[in-house]
C-alpha cells in the first residue's frame, strides 16, 4: 500500500463469507449427484480442464483463443501494490459503487505507517480513493476505517453503473403537502439506530430447521455410490490403462519367443488394438488378454503356422535388418 513516498506492507483478508445453505444438483429417483461435464460441442469429446482455453466471440460470431502469455503481458504495470491516487470526502463515493470487502493488517513492522494513515483519515473524514491489481485485473478501490481497521472496498468503474431510467421519472403524479407531512411523521415514528446484531436470516434459519427434522426423522438416505461407467473419463482411462498393460505384457512375450515367431506375434498384436475400435470395445479384449495369456499363446502359434512358414521369417528379418 503506497501514498506518497510512504509504502506499507500488508496482509489482505475476506471480510465478508456467505453463509447460504449451499444444494447440490441430484437425480429426483435416486439421490444420485448431477455432474456437469466439460464436453466440446465441435468433436463431442470431453475436455481436461488444463486443455480449456480463453475464448472471446463478438456479435458476428468471429472467435479469438487466447493463449496464456496473451494475458500475461497485459499485467498491471504495479503489480500487487494499493496505490492511493487521492483522498476525497467520504460522502462523495456513493455506495452503490462497492464490491467486495476486504481487512489490511500491517505485516512485519509497518505498523506505524499503517497507524498513521488510518488516523488521518479519521480524522479529516476522507476516504483514499486507490487502485490496485486483483486477479491480473486493475480495479478501483478506497481505503476507509473500520474499527480500527483499515478496510479496502473494490468498487465498479462508473460506466458498470446502470442509469435509472424509468418513465415514471418523466411524469411523476403531483404529491400534496399534506400527503408529504404525514409521510414524513411515519418515517419519524418508525425511526431508530441501526443495530446489525438485532437482525438475521430468518429463511436461512428455517431451511436449517427443515433439514435437521428431515435427517432426525429418518428421512435422510445414503449417498449412492456412482458407478464406474457413469462417468465417460473414468471408462476411457481404464480402458486406457488396460489396453497399456495388454500391449505391455504382449511386448514382453514377442520378445522372449523364437525369432521365427515375432513377426506373426506382432501382427496377432496389431490386429487385436486395430485403431478403428472405440475404448469401450478394447477392455473386453484386455480382459481377455490377461486371463487367458496360456491360450493365446497356442492360438498365435497355429495362426503362425497357417499364414507364415518358419523358414521365411528369418529372410523377412535380414530384410529389415539391411533396410
Amino acid at each position: 500500500m503506497s501514498f506518497g513516498l510512504v509504502n506499507v506492507p500488508v496482509k489482505v483478508y475476506a471480510a465478508t463469507e456467505d453463509h447460504d445453505v449451499r444444494f447440490h444438483q441430484v437425480h429426483a429417483a435416486d439421490g444420485g449427484r448431477i455432474r456437469m461435464k466439460r464436453e466440446c460441442e465441435v468433436c463431442g469429446e470431453q475436455v481436461a480442464y488444463s486443455d480449456i482455453a480463453k475464448g472471446y466471440e463478438d456479435t458476428s460470431g468471429q472467435r479469438v483463443v487466447l493463449e496464456p502469455e496473451d494475458l500475461a503481458d497485459l499485467r498491471p504495470p504495479g503489480g500487487k501494490d494499493i496505490d492511493v491516487v487521492e483522498f476525497v470526502p467520504s460522502d462523495q463515493i456513493d455506495p452503490i459503487l462497492f464490491d467486495r470487502t476486504y481487512y489490511l493488517e500491517p505485516d512485519g513492522r509497518a505498523t506505524k505507517p499503517y497507524v498513521l494513515l488510518r488516523d488521518a483519515l479519521a480524522a479529516t473524514d476522507r476516504t483514499a480513493l486507490v487502485k490496485v491489481a486483483i486477479r491480473q485485473r486493475t480495479q478501483l478501490g478506497c481505503l476507509r476505517v473500520r474499527d480500527g481497521v483499515l478496510v479496502l472496498q473494490t468498487m465498479k468503474w462508473p460506466d458498470e453503473v446502470r442509469t435509472a431510467d424509468f418513465d415514471f421519472l418523466s411524469d411523476e403524479p403531483e404529491v400534496r403537502a399534506q400527503e408529504l407531512q404525514m409521510a414524513e411523521s411515519l418515517v419519524e415514528s418508525m425511526a431508530g439506530d441501526f443495530e446489525p446484531a438485532a437482525y438475521r436470516d430468518e429463511y436461512r434459519e428455517a431451511v436449517l430447521a427443515l433439514l435437521d427434522r428431515k435427517l432426525a426423522g429418518g428421512e435422510a438416505i445414503a449417498a449412492p455410490a456412482a458407478e464406474a461407467g457413469e462417468t465417460g473419463q473414468v471408462v476411457d482411462l481404464m480402458a486406457a490403462l488396460r489396453e497399456s498393460v495388454a500391449r505391455s505384457q504382449a511386448a514382453r512375450q514377442a520378445d522372449s519367443e523364437p525369432p521365427s515367431q515375432r513377426p506373426t506375434r506382432k501382427r496377432a498384436a496389431a490386429k487385436k488394438s486395430g485403431a478403428g475400435r472405440s475404448a469401450a470395445q478394447k477392455v473386453p479384449a484386455a480382459k481377455a488378454t490377461a486371463k487367458k495369456s496360456g491360450a493365446k499363446k497356442t492360438s498365435a502359434r497355429k495362426t503362425s503356422a497357417k499364414k507364415a512358414p518358419a523358414q521365411k521369417a528369418p529372410a523377412k528379418k535380414s530384410a529389415r535388418r539391411s533396410a
